[in-house]
């Protein structure tokens, strides 16, 4: 079974995971992530529940106020981030320009967003950008808007269609002018859109993205069965040695963002978190307990319950980086890669401790990550606590990492035997 698992599961894998677009997106977001940590520091710091014990409600009124546009100024905008990250990285792929590629896919996006705002009563007012359409609302379009223009400027540059300029002229003025026809070209096509779409249709290309792509993937995304699915497909690419997250994580990344930013801009409005299922939950409450496959609970039943040398060794070398979620001793050294006797346990419970904490979370037990962006590196409890801003979200990986436990044990004590067992066999031809 897991040969022909593997003849058909890894060429797709190593197709996925040397995709030029999808390595770009997983770059890109990637850029926002310093910018995102420095925003859901003073959200968590704004927002702690104790705070109405300690400042009268104007004081905490101000505070937030006070300390609220590093979240605007982060994640309330990170699809500047992203369409520029793109651009850039795209544009570096093709040895082309790569800063001009991030400025020309950022203008292509903000060709393309309208400058007004129509209050639900009031007058409209021009000349504004709404911060939503820099947000989660515009992400879908910024995304592939950064794509069609990174993939414009360099074909023109590399057609040489370019303005060359004297040997002696600067390197910056000559890279200038270089960059001019591009990117007159590739604006000048974003513009044309942006006029068909406003004048002949009467709408703009952000509602028309976001109506027929975004809505549907974000809703389909937040669903705990195509999560399961996710989930599965992790687990197994681990199991064949391949680094399911970043092969996952580069197709699901752009829908669990989405659903992240939206989550947190309820949170900092007061307002219901819309979604249980985003970034945060997917770092959370699978690899923020211990790494992949939540094994945390794993060093921990081989530590105290098992007694072969050879586990207790392998155990103790991944405490330490268990702790923070760096779990590669695990997996390579126990091993999980590509052992049968491990298979069932590995995949089939972080599928049900996912299913618990969605459902924990559904039924109202646990509120769902508040969308602020914990370090992946964070130890398990703290993290869960952070995430949620309630010690709820801790209690609940504890009993995650009791079910994981639990599932795990019957198969580890199987291989413990089997250890114990070539051990004892050793020693006695050492002794003979």
């Amino acid at each position: 079974m897991f040969d022909k698992l593997s003849r058909y599961l890894i060429p797709i894998a190593g197709k996925l995971n040397n995709n030029r677009y999808l390595t770009v997106l997983r770059d890109a977001f990637m850029l926002s992530f310093p910018l995102t940590i420095f925003g859901s520091i003073f959200v968590v710091l704004t927002n702690l529940p104790f705070l109405n014990k300690l400042m009268s409600d104007s004081a905490i009124s101000s505070f937030q106020s006070m300390f609220g546009i590093a979240s605007s100024a982060t994640m309330g905008i990170m699809s500047i981030f992203v369409v520029f990250g793109i651009g850039y990285y795209l544009s570096r792929s093709y040895e082309v320009e790569a800063v001009f590629g991030g400025a020309i896919a950022l203008v292509s996006f903000l060709l393309l967003t309208p400058f007004v705002l129509q209050p639900e009563q009031g007058d409209m007012v021009t000349g504004v950008i709404p911060v939503d359409r820099l947000g989660a609302k515009g992400m879908f379009l910024g995304m592939i808007t950064a794509f069609i223009a990174a993939e414009i400027y360099r074909k023109v540059i590399q057609k040489n269609i370019t303005i060359k300029m004297p040997p002696g002229v600067p390197p910056a003025v000559a890279k200038s002018f270089a960059a001019l026809i591009p990117a007159l070209i590739t604006l000048t096509f974003f513009l044309l859109v942006n006029v068909i779409v406003t004048q002949v249709f009467n709408t703009n290309m952000h509602d028309v993205i976001y109506k027929a792509i975004q809505a549907p993937l974000v809703g389909l995304g937040s669903g705990i069965i195509p999560t399961l699915i996710a989930i599965f497909f992790i687990q197994i690419l681990w199991f064949f040695g391949l680094h399911g997250q970043i092969i996952i994580n580069s197709v699901m990344d752009p829908i669990w963002n989405t659903l992240q930013v939206e989550n947190l801009n309820a949170y900092t409005n007061g307002e219901p978190i819309p979604h249980i299922i985003s970034k945060p939950f997917m770092e959370i409450y699978t690899v923020g307990m211990g790494g992949t496959g939540m094994t945390l609970a794993v060093v921990l039943a081989i530590l105290v319950f098992m007694k072969s040398k050879q586990m207790k060794q392998v155990a103790k070398l991944g405490l330490g980086p268990g702790l923070f979620n760096v779990n590669e001793p695990i997996i390579f050294g126990l091993p999980i890669v590509m052992n049968p006797l491990i298979a069932v346990p590995w995949i089939i419970s972080p599928m049900i401790v996912t299913l618990v904490s969605y459902f924990s979370m559904a039924s109202g037990l646990v509120p769902p990550p508040t969308g602020v962006t914990v370090p992946w590196t964070v130890p398990v409890f703290i993290n869960g606590m952070m995430a949620t801003n309630s010690i709820a979200g801790g209690i609940l990986q504890l009993v995650n990492m009791a079910i994981v436990f639990v599932i795990w044990f019957p198969f580890l004590k199987i291989i413990d035997r089997v250890n114990m067992k070539k051990e004892e066999e050793e020693e006695v031809n050492k002794a003979s």
